[in-house]
C-alpha cells in the first residue's frame, strides 16, 4: 500500500504523465498509425506515406524519449520541493498504454493519482480525447473501485508555459537576427500549431466554443509583445497550422505554415522564426513538418529560417506543471487556488469541447 501523503501534493500519492505516444521500432510504425487513425477513413496510401517519416528516423518518434525526460524532470522538481512521489507514464496510442500503467499503479497500492497531460490546449483532440482515454483505461484495467484520478486543466495560458515560450521565441529572434544580419523589419514570427477541423475548433472549450484558436491567438499576441519589448524592436507575427489530415472537402484551420511562408516571401519578408506553440515536446509533426518540410520550403523561397524549441523540459515550464499539480491538490483539499482563476476548470462543464 502506498504511503498516505501529508504534504503539499496530498491527497495524491502518485503522478501520471499522460502522453500521445509513438513507435520506437520499424515494426511498431504501422500498428501505431492504424490505432491513431482508426475510424477516420484515412487511405492506406496516406498511412504508408506518413510511415516513411518514421522509417527515415529509424522507425522511432521522438515523443517517447521526450516523455521519459518530462517524467525525470517532474521527479526532480518534486524532489527539490521535498514532495516525494513516483511519476509514471501512460500513452494513448503506444506502449506503455494508459490501462497498463493504471493497472500497475493500482497493484502498487496507489489510490489517488494526479494526471499531467502533455497537451496544453482545450479541444476535443487535445483535451477531451485524453479524458476519454483515461475513462476507457480505468474500465479496461478494472480499477474504478481502487483508483481516483484527477487531471490538470489546460495550461497553455499558465505562466509556466507562456513565460517559457516568450524566452524561447526571444532567443530565436535574437539568434536569427545575429546570424542573418537582417533588420528586424524583415523578420516574421510564425506561431505553429496542429490544425484541427473548423467544426472541432467551434466546439472547443466551454460554450460558445472557439477556445482552441483563441487561446493560440491570445498567446501569440502576448508573446510577440513581450519579445518586441525585450529586444526593443517591433516584429510582425501570425498564427499558422501544420499536419492537416482530413478529407479535402472538410474545412480545417488555416493557413498552412508552408503556404504562409510563400505569401510572406512574396511580400518581401526575408527571415522567419517558427515557434511550435501548439506542442509541449517534439512530436513527428515538429521534426518532420517543421524541421524538414518547412525548412526546405524556406530554403526554396530564399528565407532565412530558425525553429524555436518546444518547451520540453525547460525548468520554468516543469516548475509550472508542478505548480498546477499543487493547485489541483489544494482544490482536492477544498482550498482556494486563486492564481488559476483565468484558466478553465479542471473538470469539464457540460457541453465543453
Amino acid at each position: 500500500m502506498a504511503t498516505i501523503p501529508t504534504d503539499a501534493l496530498a491527497p495524491y500519492d502518485a503522478v501520471l504523465v499522460h502522453s500521445f505516444g509513438g513507435p520506437e521500432a520499424p515494426d511498431e510504425v504501422m500498428p501505431f498509425l492504424e490505432r491513431v487513425t482508426a475510424g477516420r477513413g484515412i487511405p492506406a496510401n496516406r498511412l504508408a506515406e506518413v510511415a516513411e517519416h518514421y522509417y527515415d528516423r529509424g522507425g522511432a518518434s521522438p515523443i517517447n524519449d521526450e516523455t521519459r525526460a518530462v517524467c525525470r524532470a517532474l521527479t526532480d522538481e518534486l524532489t527539490r520541493r521535498e514532495v516525494f512521489r513516483p511519476v509514471a507514464w501512460g500513452s494513448r496510442f503506444a506502449q506503455p498504454f494508459t490501462a497498463q500503467t493504471l493497472a500497475e499503479m493500482a497493484e502498487q497500492g496507489h489510490r489517488r493519482v494526479v494526471v499531467v497531460p502533455t497537451s496544453a490546449y482545450p479541444s476535443y483532440s487535445g483535451c477531451r480525447a485524453y479524458r476519454e482515454d483515461l475513462a476507457s483505461a480505468v474500465a479496461e484495467a478494472g480499477v474504478a473501485d481502487r483508483l481516483v484520478i484527477d487531471r490538470l486543466r489546460p495550461y497553455a495560458l499558465h505562466p509556466g508555459f507562456s513565460a517559457t515560450t516568450v524566452r524561447l521565441v526571444t532567443d530565436g529572434v535574437r539568434r536569427l537576427l545575429a546570424t542573418s544580419g537582417l533588420p528586424a523589419a524583415a523578420v516574421h514570427v510564425l506561431y505553429v500549431t496542429h490544425s484541427i477541423p473548423v467544426a472541432q475548433d467551434d466546439a472547443s472549450g466551454p460554450p460558445p466554443g472557439g477556445h482552441y484558436r483563441r487561446w493560440h491567438e491570445g498567446l501569440a499576441t502576448a508573446v510577440t509583445a513581450e519579445v518586441a519589448a525585450t529586444l526593443g524592436a517591433e516584429f510582425a507575427s501570425d498564427l499558422v497550422y501544420c499536419s492537416r489530415s482530413g478529407p479535402p472537402g472538410q474545412p480545417w484551420l488555416e493557413p498552412d505554415v508552408s503556404a504562409a511562408m510563400a505569401a510572406l516571401a512574396q511580400d518581401g519578408v526575408r527571415g522567419v522564426v517558427l515557434a511550435p506553440i501548439g506542442f509541449t515536446s517534439d512530436h513527428m509533426e515538429v521534426v518532420y513538418d517543421l524541421d524538414t518540410e518547412a525548412r526546405e520550403r524556406a530554403r526554396d523561397l530564399g528565407l532565412r529560417f530558425f525553429r524555436a524549441p518546444t518547451v520540453g523540459i525547460d525548468p520554468q515550464f516543469v516548475a509550472g506543471l508542478v505548480d498546477l499539480a499543487l493547485a489541483r491538490a489544494s482544490a482536492a483539499r477544498s482550498e482556494a487556488a486563486d492564481e488559476l482563476t483565468d484558466l478553465p476548470p479542471a473538470d469539464c462543464p457540460p457541453g465543453c469541447c
